[in-house]
């Protein structure tokens, strides 16, 4: 059924989710319909809902490690973590939001996907301390400055583990913004990645960074 004023599926999202795309529709389809309605995206957002928002997440999908264990911090309406869950079965997810209607719609949508690879913990990144140190990895998207950022996500990582952020044009000033930040969490190897270029009709820019426990 489609969803009056949703984005056509463009081309790229079967190529990004192979057999899992039939997944990413559903995942899709339902954001479109209850989305807006339960506060989870904005008003204008169903005529870019796959190119912004699902695409833009999972072209970030081959930057985690196989096998591994990751956590989205701020994860709100599945963005990216659910979309990463479901285009890499083979990594576990930790989805980690404090808002209750989140939780549940994050919930909701696990259990409608049979998602078996995705734990939904209610809780600001602050209070995750059951998984202090032992992340593989950390993503985030949309959830606010990197040094704002880097103190919430970077104590969860395990060291050498990477902190895997989705963010903006802006990418680049906002990593000269948290040198105090980068420095105090013993960063390493901070850069911008563009990704999509060629596949995306909007790239993705990701800040990747290693995490050094001692």
């Amino acid at each position: 059924m489609m969803v009056e004023g949703l984005e056509a599926e463009p081309a790229a999202a079967a190529t990004l989710f192979g057999d899992r795309i039939a997944l990413a529709r559903a995942f899709t389809r339902a954001l479109a319909e209850h989305g807006e309605q339960r506060g989870l995206i904005g008003p204008l957002e169903l005529p870019r809902l796959w190119t912004r928002h699902i695409l833009n997440s999972a072209i970030a999908a081959p930057l985690f490690p196989a096998g591994g264990l990751v956590g989205d911090v701020g994860s709100g309406a599945g963005l990216p973590g659910l979309v990463l869950a479901i285009a890499r079965p083979d990594v576990r997810w930790v989805l980690i939001e404090p808002m209750e209607r989140r939780v549940a719609w994050l919930d909701e949508q696990v259990a409608t996907l049979g998602l078996e690879n995705v734990e939904v913990l209610r809780a600001r990144a602050e209070e995750a301390g059951r998984y202090e140190g032992m992340l593989d990895a950390v993503t985030a998207r949309a959830v606010s400055a990197l040094r704002t950022l880097i103190p919430w996500t970077a104590p969860l990582v395990r060291d050498g583990g990477e902190l895997i952020l989705l963010k903006g044009h802006n990418a680049p000033n906002e990593i000269d913004s948290a040198q105090k930040q980068i420095r105090k969490f013993k960063l390493s190897d901070v850069r911008v990645e563009v990704l999509g270029e060629g596949v995306l009709a909007e790239e993705t820019r990701v800040v990747r960074a290693t995490v050094r426990a001692s």
